[in-house]
């Protein structure tokens, strides 16, 4: 989990939630699903209203225990009319992305079609080379804990400025880019280490990763995405963007702080932008429903045979997060009342997204913040949810 707090650097989540974060006045306007009794979620909701009230526009959550579900929605959807976030509303999911291209990597194992400890080389030949990078010494199992070494061609400071920043953002939302263009980015770069010396976490891991899953099928990855997981699951409200720029409805808007440096009160509508720029490591759009469902019967053995499982589970330590481990697009996480948690975050411009979920698949919860710059309630939402009477 990287300690970067920008937009779509991946959602700083817990190693920022650690450190201060900047605040924003807002006002908490909630809804709620009555099929079960909210009193039993009142901790979270009250976590989820704090949220607002440090600064996130709106908030969308589920959670789903042994009583059923319980929805809840705060705040704002849309800043310009007032309209309020929505129960329903659908999102950019960013590296939540990655859990199904896991998923779908790992099913090809059990099925013989490639082998966790294949190179990248082997699958992508001549691609990762050239200052240092050797694809043949980097494996498939290393992208997906992301001990490969690989520089993040979101760290780059020239890529970072014209594409999530300020004017940038602005001028080239609309951009059509190639995995490959974010590849050569990445690679004109050394490695940060050796491949499997030690934990860093890079979006370059998880782009290739999509392009193995789509040498491997033989089409493309959003197709093999939808056939396996999306259609089994009945995963209705999960797409790929494809070329689209927008949200289908319903959603709200997503912003951000484009100017943080030199205007910080201000606040850029950021909904739109182009999907292919974060094709294959940011690009799902879900709800809040379908990530439980999603997580729920991946804990629950229901998308992965138990030898697949087990590797998706395997982890390895995350030096930055002594309280995070991270596995095969999956990350597990202690909180301090004793519960053990497996969990993925995601962030783009304009959206951070929670997921998590007990071992036992019996407990999720999923949030998002159409926003990108306040994440001091991700923790204390988790620990009011998952520490408190509805847990376990």
């Amino acid at each position: 989990m990287t300690t970067r707090t920008r937009p779509r650097a991946r959602l700083a989540g817990l190693a920022a939630v650690l450190i201060a974060a900047t605040a924003l006045t807002g006002t908490a306007r909630a809804a709620q699903d009555t099929r079960v009794p909210a009193a039993g979620h009142e901790k979270t909701r009250q976590a989820i209203e704090a949220a607002v009230e440090a600064g996130v526009p709106g908030v969308t959550a589920e959670a789903r225990d042994a009583d059923g579900r319980w929805r809840t929605a705060a705040g704002v959807g849309d800043l310009r009319t007032g309209a309020a976030r929505g129960l329903h509303d659908r999102f950019r999911v960013g590296g939540v992305t990655s859990t199904f291209v896991a998923t779908v990597l790992l099913q090809m194992t059990a099925e013989k079609k490639l082998s966790l400890d294949d190179t990248v080389e082997h699958h992508l030949p001549g691609v990762v080379t050239g200052n240092g990078n050797d694809g043949r010494a980097v494996t498939v199992r290393q992208l997906l804990n992301h001990t490969s070494g690989l520089f993040d061609y979101l760290a780059e400071p020239a890529y970072y400025e014209k594409y999530i920043l300020g004017d940038g953002f602005l001028q080239h939302r609309y951009d059509h880019l190639t995995a490959g263009q974010r590849l050569r980015v990445a690679l004109a770069h050394p490695p940060q280490f050796a491949p499997g010396a030690r934990h860093a976490f890079s979006h370059t891991n998880d782009l290739l990763a999509a392009l193995i899953l789509e040498k491997v099928a033989g089409t493309s990855y959003e197709n093999e995405v939808r056939r396996r997981v999306i259609e089994p699951l009945g995963l209705k409200a999960t797409s790929h963007p494809g070329p689209s720029t927008g949200l289908p409805r319903p959603s709200g808007r997503g912003y951000s702080k484009l100017f943080s440096g030199t205007q910080p009160d201000r606040i850029d509508d950021v909904t739109e932008f182009h999907g292919s720029q974060v094709w294959g490591d940011g690009d799902i759009i879900s709800s809040a429903a379908d990530l439980n469902r999603f997580f729920r019967a991946l804990m629950r053995g229901k998308v992965l045979p138990p030898r697949q499982l087990a590797e998706f589970k395997t982890t390895v330590v995350n030096p930055d997060l002594p309280i995070s481990s991270h596995g095969l697009g999956i990350e597990r996480l202690e909180l301090g009342c004793g519960e053990t948690l497996w969990y993925r975050d995601g962030g783009t411009v304009g959206s951070l997204t929670f997921v998590a979920t007990t071992e036992d698949g019996r407990h999720q919860l999923t949030f998002n913040y159409n926003s990108d710059w306040e994440v001091s309630q991700i923790l204390p939402t988790l620990t009011a949810e998952f520490c408190g009477p509805t847990s376990g």
